[in-house]
């Protein structure tokens, strides 16, 4: 048994401006992500891309983080809130960001960044997909640090009892996704890309394994106390990652039926 230490979410206080753990987070995650894609692009020279390359991408995917995690939270979560109070959308010092709102923000931003650069949308995004994970397992972390999204009661030797919620001990979700949705589909990703492949299958593979895992994880993770367990006992993280789960299937199949190489066209 451990009790969460609750850690003050303000991780550097500068002045009047305060530094908080899960904006860290953020910035290791995107730091990670371009040390990690030029190591990527040293491996994989024959993909064509560049130091301004992976720049750009950055760019282009943390407004689509943003834009789409704050409207996906806002959409799939809190619609008849914010509905009543739209201008509440713009407070995001309030908090409330959604992973799969992100995903189609940057999936959205990926596919502006590849028709302006001309190149095959599953191009870009087979090169980022293993840069990926361990940013999302940063951001878990910023979860825990901040003991939010924790998980449901449980007797097991390695729960967790969160202060701020009840005396009761609980899964450490958010430690379930950082060692699944960070750690091990880091390892899945760059071990399979890391020889040439059909062009869309490290993208199918990223849908699969992300969609997979944090469908399982769900079920150790407190539902959301505004949504609660939805139709067939799903949580909305659950039905959010169906859709992701069989597009991946779907995009493999094409991936491994067409054979078309994984270099930019």
């Amino acid at each position: 048994m451990f009790v969460h230490p609750d850690f003050d979410p303000v991780a550097i206080q500068l002045g009047p401006v305060a530094v908080r753990w899960y904006g860290l987070m953020y910035l290791v995650g995107f730091v990670a992500w371009l040390l990690l894609g030029r190591i990527r692009a040293r491996q994989r020279p024959e993909l064509g891309y560049t130091a301004k390359d992976l720049d750009d991408i950055l760019f282009f995917g943390v407004i689509g983080v943003v834009l789409g995690g704050r409207l996906g939270y806002v959409l799939f979560y809190k619609f008849s809130e914010y509905v009543h109070d739209p201008l509440r959308i713009l407070y995001v010092w309030e908090g409330g960001m959604s992973f799969h709102g992100g995903f189609l923000g940057v999936i959205l931003a990926m596919a502006w960044y590849a028709r302006r650069t001309r190149r095959h949308w599953f191009s870009v995004t087979d090169f980022i997909a293993p840069l990926v994970p361990l940013g999302l397992g940063a951001g878990r972390l910023g979860n825990f640090i901040n003991a939010e999204l924790w998980g449901r009661p449980t007797d097991l030797p390695w729960a967790v009892i969160f202060p701020n919620v009840d005396a009761q001990p609980r899964h450490p979700s958010q430690l379930y996704e950082f060692a699944l949705e960070g750690v091990a589909l880091f390892l899945i990703l760059w071990l399979f890309s890391s020889r040439p492949r059909p062009l869309g299958a490290v993208s199918g593979v990223f849908l699969i394994g992300y969609g997979a895992f944090r469908f399982l994880v769900e079920y150790t993770r407190e539902p959301d106390s505004y949504l609660g367990v939805l139709a067939m006992g799903f949580t909305m993280g659950q039905w959010l990652s169906l859709p992701m789960i069989l597009g991946g299937i779907v995009m493999l199949a094409w991936a491994y039926r067409h054979g078309r190489k994984d270099a930019p066209a």
